[in-house]
Protein backbone atom coordinates (compact mmCIF):
# COMPACT_ATOMS: atom_id res chain seq x y z
CA UNK A 1 0.00 0.00 0.00
CA UNK A 2 1.28 2.95 -1.30
CA UNK A 3 1.37 6.61 0.40
CA UNK A 4 -1.87 8.19 -0.89
CA UNK A 5 -1.64 11.61 -2.87
CA UNK A 6 -4.77 12.06 -4.54
CA UNK A 7 -8.09 13.93 -3.84
CA UNK A 8 -10.65 12.55 -1.41
CA UNK A 9 -12.71 11.50 -4.99
CA UNK A 10 -10.00 8.93 -5.55
CA UNK A 11 -11.23 6.95 -1.87
CA UNK A 12 -14.66 7.12 -2.21
CA UNK A 13 -17.20 4.43 -4.34
CA UNK A 14 -17.22 5.43 -7.66
CA UNK A 15 -13.47 4.73 -8.20
CA UNK A 16 -14.67 1.16 -7.33
CA UNK A 17 -16.14 -1.89 -9.59
CA UNK A 18 -19.53 -2.64 -9.15
CA UNK A 19 -18.59 -5.97 -7.07
CA UNK A 20 -16.88 -3.93 -3.92
CA UNK A 21 -21.07 -3.16 -3.35
CA UNK A 22 -22.01 -6.57 -3.13
CA UNK A 23 -19.26 -7.57 -0.72
CA UNK A 24 -19.82 -4.30 1.42
CA UNK A 25 -23.32 -5.80 1.86
CA UNK A 26 -22.29 -9.20 2.83
CA UNK A 27 -20.75 -7.93 5.57
CA UNK A 28 -23.39 -5.82 6.07
CA UNK A 29 -25.53 -8.83 6.69
CA UNK A 30 -22.65 -10.79 8.31
CA UNK A 31 -21.95 -8.08 10.83
CA UNK A 32 -26.01 -7.86 11.38
CA UNK A 33 -25.83 -11.56 11.90
CA UNK A 34 -23.19 -11.61 14.41
CA UNK A 35 -24.24 -8.51 16.29
CA UNK A 36 -28.06 -10.18 16.68
CA UNK A 37 -27.43 -12.01 19.91
CA UNK A 38 -26.13 -8.65 21.66
CA UNK A 39 -29.23 -6.99 20.41
CA UNK A 40 -31.62 -9.54 21.10
CA UNK A 41 -30.16 -10.77 24.40
CA UNK A 42 -32.62 -9.52 26.64
CA UNK A 43 -35.46 -11.05 24.40
CA UNK A 44 -33.50 -14.37 24.64
CA UNK A 45 -32.96 -14.35 28.38
CA UNK A 46 -36.59 -13.87 29.12
CA UNK A 47 -37.69 -16.01 26.21
CA UNK A 48 -35.51 -19.49 27.15
CA UNK A 49 -35.47 -18.63 30.13
CA UNK A 50 -31.84 -18.24 30.78
CA UNK A 51 -30.13 -15.49 33.09
CA UNK A 52 -28.08 -12.74 31.05
CA UNK A 53 -24.85 -14.65 31.88
CA UNK A 54 -25.90 -17.81 30.38
CA UNK A 55 -27.25 -16.39 27.15
CA UNK A 56 -23.95 -14.37 26.66
CA UNK A 57 -22.54 -18.05 26.13
CA UNK A 58 -24.31 -17.44 22.56
CA UNK A 59 -21.62 -14.75 21.62
CA UNK A 60 -18.40 -16.31 23.32
CA UNK A 61 -18.74 -19.53 21.90
CA UNK A 62 -19.80 -18.43 18.33
CA UNK A 63 -16.59 -16.38 18.91
CA UNK A 64 -14.54 -19.15 19.72
CA UNK A 65 -16.26 -21.32 16.29
CA UNK A 66 -14.84 -18.25 14.10
CA UNK A 67 -11.83 -17.56 15.84
CA UNK A 68 -10.67 -21.11 15.19
CA UNK A 69 -12.39 -21.57 11.81
CA UNK A 70 -11.09 -18.05 9.75
CA UNK A 71 -7.49 -19.85 9.85
CA UNK A 72 -8.84 -23.47 9.27
CA UNK A 73 -10.85 -22.36 6.85
CA UNK A 74 -8.49 -20.79 5.03
CA UNK A 75 -6.18 -23.04 4.20
CA UNK A 76 -9.43 -25.48 3.53
CA UNK A 77 -11.18 -23.00 0.71
CA UNK A 78 -7.59 -21.84 -0.65
CA UNK A 79 -8.10 -23.35 -3.71
CA UNK A 80 -12.12 -22.35 -4.57
CA UNK A 81 -13.44 -20.03 -6.90
CA UNK A 82 -14.63 -17.02 -4.93
CA UNK A 83 -17.96 -16.39 -6.46
CA UNK A 84 -19.07 -19.69 -5.09
CA UNK A 85 -17.11 -19.91 -2.02
CA UNK A 86 -18.26 -16.21 -0.40
CA UNK A 87 -21.85 -17.14 -2.39
CA UNK A 88 -22.26 -20.82 -0.63
CA UNK A 89 -21.34 -19.16 2.92
CA UNK A 90 -24.25 -16.41 2.86
CA UNK A 91 -26.71 -19.24 1.62
CA UNK A 92 -25.14 -21.21 4.94
CA UNK A 93 -25.71 -18.00 6.81
CA UNK A 94 -29.34 -17.50 6.25
CA UNK A 95 -30.61 -21.56 6.21
CA UNK A 96 -28.73 -22.17 9.98
CA UNK A 97 -30.62 -18.34 11.07
CA UNK A 98 -33.70 -19.21 9.86
CA UNK A 99 -33.32 -22.68 11.14
CA UNK A 100 -32.37 -21.08 14.80
CA UNK A 101 -36.04 -19.36 14.90
CA UNK A 102 -37.54 -23.33 15.05
CA UNK A 103 -35.03 -23.84 18.14
CA UNK A 104 -37.11 -24.37 21.84
CA UNK A 105 -34.89 -23.69 23.82
CA UNK A 106 -30.96 -22.51 25.08
CA UNK A 107 -30.14 -26.31 24.47
CA UNK A 108 -30.82 -26.40 21.15
CA UNK A 109 -30.15 -22.74 19.90
CA UNK A 110 -26.26 -23.17 21.12
CA UNK A 111 -25.40 -25.74 18.38
CA UNK A 112 -26.95 -24.40 15.48
CA UNK A 113 -25.78 -20.74 16.14
CA UNK A 114 -22.06 -22.06 16.80
CA UNK A 115 -23.07 -23.96 12.94
CA UNK A 116 -23.96 -20.62 11.46
CA UNK A 117 -21.06 -18.42 12.68
CA UNK A 118 -18.87 -20.55 10.35
CA UNK A 119 -20.17 -18.37 7.09
CA UNK A 120 -18.25 -15.10 9.10
CA UNK A 121 -15.03 -17.13 9.30
CA UNK A 122 -15.16 -17.57 5.83
CA UNK A 123 -17.21 -14.82 4.54
CA UNK A 124 -15.43 -11.86 5.72
CA UNK A 125 -11.66 -12.80 5.66
CA UNK A 126 -12.29 -14.39 2.13
CA UNK A 127 -13.82 -11.48 0.75
CA UNK A 128 -11.05 -9.05 2.17
CA UNK A 129 -8.47 -11.06 0.55
CA UNK A 130 -9.98 -11.42 -2.79
CA UNK A 131 -10.15 -7.24 -2.88
CA UNK A 132 -6.42 -6.85 -4.39
CA UNK A 133 -7.12 -9.02 -7.22
CA UNK A 134 -10.49 -6.72 -8.00
CA UNK A 135 -8.88 -3.26 -8.03
CA UNK A 136 -5.69 -1.64 -8.76
CA UNK A 137 -2.72 -2.03 -6.55
CA UNK A 138 -2.65 1.41 -5.27
CA UNK A 139 -6.48 1.23 -4.20
CA UNK A 140 -6.67 -1.96 -2.44
CA UNK A 141 -6.17 -0.15 1.14
CA UNK A 142 -9.14 2.40 0.73
CA UNK A 143 -10.86 -0.65 -1.00
CA UNK A 144 -10.77 -2.85 2.11
CA UNK A 145 -11.55 -0.31 4.39
CA UNK A 146 -14.74 0.12 1.75
CA UNK A 147 -15.94 -3.48 2.00
CA UNK A 148 -15.34 -3.29 5.74
CA UNK A 149 -18.26 -0.09 5.69
CA UNK A 150 -20.65 -3.16 6.06
CA UNK A 151 -19.92 -3.88 9.20
CA UNK A 152 -20.21 -0.18 10.27
CA UNK A 153 -23.47 -0.11 8.57
CA UNK A 154 -24.60 -3.17 10.33
CA UNK A 155 -23.83 -0.94 13.35
CA UNK A 156 -25.94 1.96 12.11
CA UNK A 157 -28.87 -0.15 10.47
CA UNK A 158 -28.79 -3.91 11.08
CA UNK A 159 -28.54 -3.79 14.48
CA UNK A 160 -30.61 -1.13 15.63
CA UNK A 161 -33.11 -2.69 13.52
CA UNK A 162 -32.52 -6.28 14.74
CA UNK A 163 -32.44 -4.56 18.26
CA UNK A 164 -36.37 -3.10 17.56
CA UNK A 165 -37.65 -6.28 16.01
CA UNK A 166 -36.38 -8.21 19.41
CA UNK A 167 -37.90 -6.26 21.43
CA UNK A 168 -41.21 -5.73 19.41
CA UNK A 169 -42.30 -9.12 18.16
CA UNK A 170 -39.63 -11.57 19.91
CA UNK A 171 -35.55 -12.71 18.94
CA UNK A 172 -36.76 -15.26 16.56
CA UNK A 173 -38.22 -12.56 14.22
CA UNK A 174 -34.64 -10.94 14.06
CA UNK A 175 -33.14 -13.68 13.85
CA UNK A 176 -35.35 -14.74 10.57
CA UNK A 177 -34.91 -11.18 9.28
CA UNK A 178 -31.10 -11.81 8.90
CA UNK A 179 -32.18 -15.27 7.49
CA UNK A 180 -33.94 -13.46 4.71
CA UNK A 181 -31.36 -10.75 4.25
CA UNK A 182 -28.47 -13.29 3.96
CA UNK A 183 -29.94 -15.02 1.33
CA UNK A 184 -30.68 -11.81 -0.82
CA UNK A 185 -26.70 -11.00 0.01
CA UNK A 186 -25.72 -14.63 -1.76
CA UNK A 187 -28.25 -13.94 -5.13
CA UNK A 188 -26.22 -10.22 -5.13
CA UNK A 189 -22.46 -11.52 -4.57
CA UNK A 190 -23.96 -14.22 -7.17
CA UNK A 191 -24.38 -11.88 -10.01
CA UNK A 192 -21.76 -9.11 -9.29
CA UNK A 193 -18.86 -11.67 -8.40
CA UNK A 194 -16.65 -12.68 -11.57
CA UNK A 195 -15.67 -15.91 -12.29
CA UNK A 196 -12.36 -17.29 -11.62
CA UNK A 197 -10.95 -15.30 -8.74
CA UNK A 198 -8.61 -17.48 -6.79
CA UNK A 199 -6.35 -15.30 -4.76
CA UNK A 200 -3.31 -17.64 -4.71
CA UNK A 201 -2.66 -20.24 -1.99
CA UNK A 202 -0.59 -19.73 1.09
CA UNK A 203 2.21 -22.39 0.87
CA UNK A 204 3.58 -23.93 4.18
CA UNK A 205 6.74 -21.44 3.92
CA UNK A 206 4.07 -18.58 3.62
CA UNK A 207 2.62 -19.89 6.72
CA UNK A 208 5.68 -19.93 8.61
CA UNK A 209 6.71 -16.96 7.59
CA UNK A 210 3.35 -15.47 8.87
CA UNK A 211 3.76 -16.75 12.31
CA UNK A 212 7.63 -15.92 12.12
CA UNK A 213 7.05 -12.17 11.73
CA UNK A 214 7.11 -10.35 14.61
CA UNK A 215 5.81 -7.34 12.86
CA UNK A 216 2.61 -9.35 12.06
CA UNK A 217 2.09 -11.38 15.12
CA UNK A 218 2.16 -8.36 17.30
CA UNK A 219 -0.17 -6.59 15.46
CA UNK A 220 -2.48 -9.68 15.79
CA UNK A 221 -1.95 -9.57 19.61
CA UNK A 222 -3.57 -5.80 19.45
CA UNK A 223 -6.43 -7.36 17.64
CA UNK A 224 -7.31 -9.46 20.19
CA UNK A 225 -7.00 -6.89 23.22
CA UNK A 226 -8.90 -4.09 21.43
CA UNK A 227 -11.76 -6.48 20.67
CA UNK A 228 -11.14 -8.19 23.70
CA UNK A 229 -11.69 -4.40 24.92
CA UNK A 230 -14.92 -3.63 23.40
CA UNK A 231 -16.43 -6.94 23.58
CA UNK A 232 -16.45 -6.83 27.42
CA UNK A 233 -18.93 -3.88 27.55
CA UNK A 234 -20.09 -3.93 24.49
CA UNK A 235 -21.86 -7.90 24.38
CA UNK A 236 -23.98 -6.56 27.65
CA UNK A 237 -25.12 -2.80 26.61
CA UNK A 238 -28.45 -4.49 26.56
CA UNK A 239 -28.67 -5.46 30.08
CA UNK A 240 -26.31 -2.88 31.54
CA UNK A 241 -28.47 0.21 29.86
CA UNK A 242 -31.93 -1.80 31.32
CA UNK A 243 -30.18 -2.05 34.69
CA UNK A 244 -28.31 1.43 34.29
CA UNK A 245 -31.24 4.08 33.11
CA UNK A 246 -34.00 1.83 32.45
CA UNK A 247 -33.63 1.90 28.76
CA UNK A 248 -37.37 0.90 26.91
CA UNK A 249 -36.21 -1.53 23.51
CA UNK A 250 -36.79 1.52 21.47
CA UNK A 251 -34.64 3.95 23.35
CA UNK A 252 -31.81 1.25 23.18
CA UNK A 253 -32.75 0.92 19.17
CA UNK A 254 -32.03 4.27 18.95
CA UNK A 255 -29.09 4.69 20.86
CA UNK A 256 -27.43 1.63 19.00
CA UNK A 257 -28.25 3.91 15.66
CA UNK A 258 -26.47 6.66 17.16
CA UNK A 259 -23.64 4.37 18.07
CA UNK A 260 -23.43 2.90 15.24
CA UNK A 261 -23.62 6.31 12.61
CA UNK A 262 -21.05 7.16 14.55
CA UNK A 263 -19.13 4.10 13.64
CA UNK A 264 -19.73 4.52 10.04
CA UNK A 265 -18.61 8.01 10.22
CA UNK A 266 -15.75 6.75 11.80
CA UNK A 267 -15.05 3.96 9.11
CA UNK A 268 -15.48 6.70 6.41
CA UNK A 269 -13.18 9.44 7.51
CA UNK A 270 -10.50 6.17 8.17
CA UNK A 271 -11.34 5.29 4.56
CA UNK A 272 -9.98 8.75 3.07
CA UNK A 273 -7.20 9.53 5.24
CA UNK A 274 -5.42 6.33 6.20
CA UNK A 275 -3.09 6.57 2.88
CA UNK A 276 -2.14 10.54 4.27
CA UNK A 277 -1.89 9.84 8.11
CA UNK A 278 -0.14 5.91 8.07
CA UNK A 279 -2.10 2.57 9.19
CA UNK A 280 -0.25 2.62 12.61
CA UNK A 281 -1.01 5.79 13.70
CA UNK A 282 -4.64 5.21 11.99
CA UNK A 283 -4.80 2.21 14.35
CA UNK A 284 -3.42 3.88 17.66
CA UNK A 285 -5.92 7.09 17.24
CA UNK A 286 -8.37 4.82 16.52
CA UNK A 287 -8.12 2.54 20.26
CA UNK A 288 -6.98 5.77 22.14
CA UNK A 289 -10.69 7.00 21.07
CA UNK A 290 -12.17 3.98 22.33
CA UNK A 291 -10.41 4.27 25.51
CA UNK A 292 -11.57 7.70 25.90
CA UNK A 293 -15.36 6.32 25.98
CA UNK A 294 -14.75 3.90 28.52
CA UNK A 295 -12.76 5.87 30.96
CA UNK A 296 -15.95 8.70 30.84
CA UNK A 297 -18.14 6.37 31.49
CA UNK A 298 -19.34 7.03 34.45
CA UNK A 299 -20.43 10.29 33.11
CA UNK A 300 -23.33 8.37 31.12
CA UNK A 301 -26.18 8.72 33.54
CA UNK A 302 -28.93 9.76 31.43
CA UNK A 303 -30.05 8.47 28.04
CA UNK A 304 -28.37 11.77 25.98
CA UNK A 305 -25.40 11.59 28.16
CA UNK A 306 -24.50 7.91 27.25
CA UNK A 307 -25.13 9.22 23.77
CA UNK A 308 -22.27 11.56 24.27
CA UNK A 309 -19.75 9.50 25.93
CA UNK A 310 -20.13 6.92 23.91
CA UNK A 311 -19.34 8.77 20.28
CA UNK A 312 -15.34 8.27 20.12
CA UNK A 313 -16.41 4.92 20.73
CA UNK A 314 -18.24 4.86 17.95
CA UNK A 315 -15.50 6.54 16.01
CA UNK A 316 -12.85 3.94 16.72
CA UNK A 317 -14.83 0.73 16.92
CA UNK A 318 -14.59 -0.33 13.52
CA UNK A 319 -12.31 1.89 11.73
CA UNK A 320 -10.06 0.27 14.36
CA UNK A 321 -10.15 -2.93 12.63
CA UNK A 322 -10.15 -1.43 9.21
CA UNK A 323 -6.93 0.51 9.70
CA UNK A 324 -5.55 -2.74 11.19
CA UNK A 325 -6.56 -5.22 7.72
CA UNK A 326 -4.64 -2.04 6.23
CA UNK A 327 -2.13 -2.36 8.07
CA UNK A 328 -1.42 -6.17 7.96
CA UNK A 329 -0.92 -5.56 3.77
CA UNK A 330 0.97 -2.93 4.24
CA UNK A 331 3.64 -5.18 5.79
CA UNK A 332 3.70 -8.13 3.78
CA UNK A 333 1.13 -8.01 0.96
CA UNK A 334 2.30 -11.38 -0.26
CA UNK A 335 1.07 -12.90 3.16
CA UNK A 336 -2.14 -10.90 3.41
CA UNK A 337 -4.26 -13.69 2.75
CA UNK A 338 -2.66 -15.76 5.73
CA UNK A 339 -2.76 -12.77 8.46
CA UNK A 340 -5.99 -11.00 7.24
CA UNK A 341 -7.25 -14.49 8.39
CA UNK A 342 -5.35 -14.83 11.56
CA UNK A 343 -6.38 -10.81 12.21
CA UNK A 344 -10.22 -12.22 11.65
CA UNK A 345 -9.41 -15.03 14.26
CA UNK A 346 -7.63 -12.22 16.67
CA UNK A 347 -10.74 -10.35 16.48
CA UNK A 348 -13.64 -13.56 16.79
CA UNK A 349 -10.90 -14.43 20.16
CA UNK A 350 -10.84 -11.08 21.67
CA UNK A 351 -15.36 -11.44 21.56
CA UNK A 352 -14.95 -14.49 22.80
CA UNK A 353 -12.44 -13.39 26.27
CA UNK A 354 -14.44 -10.03 26.23
CA UNK A 355 -18.06 -11.67 26.36
CA UNK A 356 -16.75 -14.62 28.68
CA UNK A 357 -15.22 -12.22 31.26
CA UNK A 358 -18.60 -9.49 30.87
CA UNK A 359 -20.04 -12.40 31.70
CA UNK A 360 -18.31 -13.58 34.98
CA UNK A 361 -18.72 -10.39 36.27
CA UNK A 362 -22.30 -9.74 34.97
CA UNK A 363 -22.95 -13.04 36.71
CA UNK A 364 -21.00 -12.02 40.46
CA UNK A 365 -23.65 -8.54 40.42
CA UNK A 366 -20.14 -6.09 39.36
CA UNK A 367 -21.71 -5.33 35.88
CA UNK A 368 -20.70 -1.98 36.65
CA UNK A 369 -17.12 -2.71 36.72
CA UNK A 370 -17.64 -3.75 32.79
CA UNK A 371 -16.06 -0.18 31.57
CA UNK A 372 -13.12 -0.93 33.98
CA UNK A 373 -12.16 -4.24 32.41
CA UNK A 374 -12.28 -2.82 28.62
CA UNK A 375 -10.13 0.45 29.71
CA UNK A 376 -7.65 -1.87 30.94
CA UNK A 377 -7.94 -4.41 27.45
CA UNK A 378 -7.89 -1.24 25.39
CA UNK A 379 -4.34 0.43 27.36
CA UNK A 380 -2.79 -3.14 26.59
CA UNK A 381 -3.61 -2.99 23.05
CA UNK A 382 -2.21 0.68 22.72
CA UNK A 383 0.91 -0.57 24.25
CA UNK A 384 1.14 -3.73 21.99
CA UNK A 385 0.21 -1.08 18.71
CA UNK A 386 3.05 1.10 19.88
CA UNK A 387 5.30 -2.22 20.18
CA UNK A 388 4.53 -3.53 16.86
CA UNK A 389 5.16 -0.08 15.20
CA UNK A 390 8.77 -0.80 16.77
CA UNK A 391 9.15 -3.73 14.63
CA UNK A 392 7.31 -3.36 11.66
CA UNK A 393 9.46 -4.63 8.54
CA UNK A 394 7.81 -2.44 5.94
CA UNK A 395 8.20 1.44 5.43
CA UNK A 396 4.81 1.69 3.64
CA UNK A 397 3.02 1.62 6.79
Amino acid sequence: MTAGTGTAAAHTAPAFPAVMWALLFGNFVIGTGVMIVPATLNELSASLQVSVATAGQLISASAVVMCVGAPLLAAVVAGWDRRRLLTLSLLWFGALHLLCTAMPGFGTLLPVRMLAVIAPAIFTPQAAACVGLLVPADQRGPAITFVFLGWSLASVLGMPIGAFVGGLVGWRSAFALVGVLSLASAAWVWRAMPDGVRPAALTRADWRATLRSRALMLCIVVTVLFSAGQFVLFSYFAPYYRQAIAITPLQLSLLFVWFGAFGFLGNMLMSRHIERIGAHRAVMIAIAAMALSLLLWPLGTSLLLAALVMVPWGLGCFSSNSAQQARLVGIAPALASGSIALNSSAMYAGQALGAASGGALVARGQMHLLHWAGLAMLLLAMAASAWAASHRTSHRD
